[in-house]
């Protein structure tokens, strides 16, 4: 059961961090502000030093993980590139981002919740990237407005 739970913990974690980097790929080219791109840029980077953890632990298993579903992915796609269309700003990137790491920890601390008897190592690197989704809905909320 331990093994099982980490193994599928882990496989949503690999998702969450493909998703997350795929998303901020789609807005990167498009920020205006140097700060809003330093905040995406290290998040990216973050989440990259996730992934390769994530990987490692999943190679020890001899599993390959999970790419991100792929109807969320391409509506996903499909909203940046509808609201990017309507208002290319940066409030609108912030916005999405937003509206992202807000379906990112939800998600995972679902899958949290569900996969209760994963090992230690898998629930703090899903922890982790909770925080980091958290900490990037915090550090770009100066960059949302009404307009």
């Amino acid at each position: 059961m331990v093994e099982q739970d980490t193994i599928k913990l882990l496989r949503e974690c690999d998702a969450g961090v493909k998703m997350g980097v795929a998303s901020i790929d789609d807005v990167l080219d498009r920020v205006h502000s140097d700060a809003l791109r330093q905040y995406l840029t290290k998040c990216k980077r973050e989440h990259d030093k996730l992934k390769s953890e994530i990987h490692e632990l999943l190679d020890k298993y001899h599993d390959d993980g999970k790419e991100p579903n792929s109807i969320a992915k391409g509506m996903s796609w499909v909203k940046i590139n509808m609201k990017m269309g309507m208002d290319d700003s940066d409030q609108t990137i912030a916005d999405l981002m937003t509206d992202g790491c807000n379906m990112g920890v939800k998600s995972l601390n679902q899958y949290l919740n569900q996969y209760k008897a994963a090992d230690e190592v898998s629930k703090d690197i899903t922890k982790r990237l909770i925080n980091l989704e958290e900490q990037l809905a915090v550090d770009i909320r100066k960059f949302l407005y009404r307009k």
